[in-house]
This record gives C-alpha cells, sequence and structure tokens, in this order.
C-alpha cells in the first residue's frame, strides 16, 4: 500500500487515533502505533496485517512470547506495557472505594485478568459489605469442576480476606461462554458452603470471546 506518510492525514494510524480516538483503529492500525515504521516493501500497518495473519488474530499474537512473533522487542515490550496498563487501569477503577453496583464492571476487570489464560483459572473478588473490593485472587487452575475447586480453600480466603460478599469468574478457553453443568454444579456448592459463614455469592462469571457470562443475570444464582 505504499509508505504511510503518502497516505492522506485523516487515514494515518497517529493522526487517526488523535482526530477520532484509539476505538476508530482497526487491529492492524492499532499494530502498526507501536510497530512505528515499516520494512522495505512493508509499512507498518502491513506488518500488522501480516503478523495478525500469522498468528490467528489479535488475542492470539498478544497470548504469545516475543519468541514466537516476528517483531522486534521494542514493540513487543510496548505491546506487552499496554496491556498490563489496561489491567492496572481496570484494578484501579474497582479499588476507587466505591461499591460495585455495576456487573459490566466486573465483567470488564474479570475478562481483562482471565482473558488470555490457555488453560482454565477460577478467581475470586472479595467484597466488603457495601461491596467495596478488598482483594482480587486466582485460587485455582484446571478443569473447573467437583474435583478441583474446593469449598473449604474459598471459605478460608473469604475469613483471612475478611469478605461480606465475593464474585467468582472462571475463564473457557474455547471462547465459548455458555455456563456448563459443572459450572452450576459448583456455584451451588459454593454458595451453600459460604452461607455458613455468611458470605453472600453475589455472582459467577464464565470469560471467553465476547462479554462474559454472568449467572446471577441467567438465574442460576
Amino acid at each position: 500500500m505504499g509508505s504511510i506518510r503518502d497516505w492522506p492525514d485523516q487515514e494515518r494510524p497517529r493522526e487517526k487515533l488523535r482526530a477520532r480516538g484509539a476505538g476508530a483503529l482497526s487491529d492492524a492500525e492499532l499494530l502498526a502505533v507501536f510497530i512505528g515504521s515499516g520494512r522495505r516493501g512493508r509499512n507498518a500497518v502491513d506488518l500488522g496485517r501480516d503478523l495478525l495473519t500469522a498468528t490467528g488474530g489479535l488475542k492470539a499474537l498478544l497470548e504469545r512470547d516475543a519468541a514466537q512473533v516476528q517483531l522486534g522487542p521494542v514493540a513487543w515490550c510496548r505491546l506487552q506495557a499496554a496491556l498490563e496498563i489496561g489491567r492496572r487501569y481496570l484494578d484501579a477503577e474497582l479499588r476507587v472505594g466505591e461499591g460495585l453496583t455495576d456487573p459490566s464492571t466486573s465483567a470488564r476487570f474479570l475478562k481483562a485478568q482471565l482473558g488470555a489464560y490457555p488453560y482454565e483459572v477460577f478467581a475470586c473478588l472479595f467484597l466488603d459489605n457495601r461491596h467495596r473490593v478488598l482483594a482480587f485472587e486466582e485460587l485455582f487452575r484446571g478443569s473447573i469442576d467437583g474435583a478441583s475447586v474446593h469449598p473449604r480453600e474459598v471459605v478460608r480466603h473469604c475469613l483471612r480476606h475478611n469478605a461480606a460478599a465475593v464474585i467468582f469468574a472462571h475463564n473457557h478457553p474455547s471462547g465459548v461462554t455458555e455456563p456448563s453443568s459443572a459450572d452450576r454444579a459448583i456455584t451451588l456448592r459454593l454458595r451453600e458452603a459460604l452461607a455458613l459463614v455468611d458470605v453472600r455469592v453475589l455472582d459467577h462469571f464464565v470469560v471467553g470471546a465476547g462479554t462474559p457470562t454472568s449467572l446471577a443475570q441467567r438465574g442460576m444464582i
């Protein structure tokens, strides 16, 4: 497509970002901002498209380490730093002292934390009696079923944080966010166990492609 310098100003990735915001950029254009400059015969947007094609998309690209990506170390570090900034921003958003009243805030945070794992991770947001965040912890890894998620351990962590309520989450590496029968069963087991120590289960999110699924909104809690 030729040098980006030859493009109209409004179509250049950086100018487009400044004028219309980052959301207006395609995945390849966002990568071009990090890549900075192209190579002989390939501009930065072309290289971004090449990377996305070779790895299978933005999510797959960001999950790979530097040795698996045909990207310079500086650009790769910039990408990883941007991901971490996003995670920390969402973490700060949850910890400003206000109670969690909007499920979408929790969903965004939990997707940022768990969405990239290639294996299942079960995590928990611990909340006080005003639903303010006390802590976030990844508790278990592996298939989410009765054998891998131990209610006794969840109770122990709740008591350690002096939590009054919890929000559970786990990811489906397949990308499918439909709750399984095992997801529903372990949620009910945990709710029963935590009721004995007066801790409420507010929700359980299944994280995958797209918006996480809330079991509470499905009437499963």
